[in-house]
């Protein structure tokens, strides 16, 4: 025999050798099978289905706008003088936000002025100060008084005269005549001084217009907001309308939703309505303020107002926002642990245990709540379900807590 030839039968005897050995000292007979992983059970941890309420919302995008925006323009034309905002300044009710040169104005006031009390000394009026005269009282009346009470007087004397035959007819016709114009002349010295309180009336109109188109002349904010954009630069000459800057009112928001015509019935003004905004991580809260009464015949939608407070200046205008208005806040629901659920090809599922034994069961999901979500059907309340299940299968034997 060849050395190759021997070697092969002693070295099949050394290995069964080493098998047995190894055997012995394990505690099993040599040839025995060692039980199987798979067949010990798992341990799984189990939380119970829970009854609680979960709001019911419905879900609608729109866009946030101003409550309110206006463009300033000129009342008057002049030259502009100063701007003292500028893009996205922040004003107040009554903050002045342009002003024209001021110097015409001010000499059209003093004009004005200077005219009233012309006028007033012409009726007899003090130049400053206001009270009114009546025409019975001015010199000019008071002196047509006098004369035509005089000439009244000597009518009469001319009267008695003339029934003794003192005097002539002629005489007597003269003093009624004298006396007839003298009449007239205090009717015309009413007239007179009607006029006169007219003018002044005229004149004191036409400076209160002077001092108006001087407070025209700065341009104030209308109400609290910010500036969204800014017409023209300083120097300019403006004629009367020309846009100056645009302001817009910054709180509260209007949230303006196209709500979908057959969930629009359960909206209704005064419910809760969280809005999110794109690029913002905190949401803001607002309400219903406004239901428009028809439909959208173009997108069988219902346009939905919500007022939302901005007091911090957080939200801006024009923004894109999703809004979930709050129909029944304490809806009753089932909510299990979102880990429980898995989905897999658009299936969901959850894991429970029954015998022993892993147990699956198809569910519908509604509405998320944090780390919790809502089961529709599949579950009933108190179930235990598996938490984190894995790679668990239908079948498979564990053991929970």
């Amino acid at each position: 025999m060849s050395r190759r030839g021997w070697r092969s039968p002693v070295l099949g005897l050394l290995g069964l050798a080493a098998g047995a050995a190894a055997g012995c000292a394990d505690g099993r007979p040599a040839g025995a099978t060692a039980p199987s992983g798979a067949d010990a059970p798992r341990q799984v941890r189990l939380v119970p289905a829970t009854a609680g309420a979960l709001p019911v919302t419905v879900t609608a995008t729109g866009t946030l706008a101003a409550e309110d925006q206006v463009v300033l323009n000129t009342k008057v034309a002049g030259r502009l003088a100063e701007l003292p905002v500028d893009l996205g300044s922040v004003v107040k009710a009554g903050d002045p936000v342009a002003v024209l040169d001021l110097t015409d104005f001010r000499l059209r006031v003093e004009q004005a002025r200077t005219a009233l009390a012309q006028a007033r000394a012409r009726l007899g009026l003090p130049a400053e100060g206001g009270g009114a005269l009546k025409p019975e009282d001015a010199s000019l009346v008071r002196q047509a008084r006098a004369v035509l009470e005089q000439e009244r007087l000597t009518r009469g004397r001319m009267v008695e005269l003339h029934r003794d035959g003192i005097v002539a007819k002629s005489e007597l016709d003269g003093a009624e005549a004298a006396y007839r114009v003298a009449e007239a002349r205090y009717n015309e010295a009413l007239e007179e001084v009607q006029s006169r309180a007219a003018v002044v009336a005229e004149r004191d109109t036409q400076l209160r217009i002077a001092e108006q188109q001087l407070a025209d002349a700065t341009l104030r904010a209308p109400f609290d907001g910010a500036v969204r954009e800014r017409h023209l630069s300083v120097g300019g000459y403006l004629d009367v309308g020309a846009p100056v800057v645009t302001i817009v009112k910054m709180h509260p928001l209007r949230l303006r939703l196209a709500v979908p015509e057959r969930e629009a019935a359960r909206v209704a003004v005064g419910q809760s309505v969280s809005v999110r905004v794109e690029g913002e991580r905190s949401t803001a809260r607002g309400t219903v303020a406004r239901v428009s009464p028809a439909v959208d015949e173009a997108t069988r939608t219902v346009m939905i107002e919500a007022e939302v407070p901005n007091t911090q200046d957080e939200l801006r205008p024009g923004a894109f926002a999703t809004g979930e208005i709050v129909i029944d806040p304490d809806a009753p629901a089932i909510l299990v642990p979102s880990s429980a659920v898995v989905t897999f090809a658009g299936v969901s599922k959850v894991l429970g245990v029954d015998g022993g034994k892993v147990v699956e069961k198809r569910v519908r999901l509604g509405r998320r709540a944090g780390d919790a979500i809502e089961v529709l059907d599949g579950v009933a309340a108190g179930e235990s379900l598996i938490v984190e299940p894995g790679n668990l299968t239908a079948g498979q034997a564990v053991s929970g807590s």
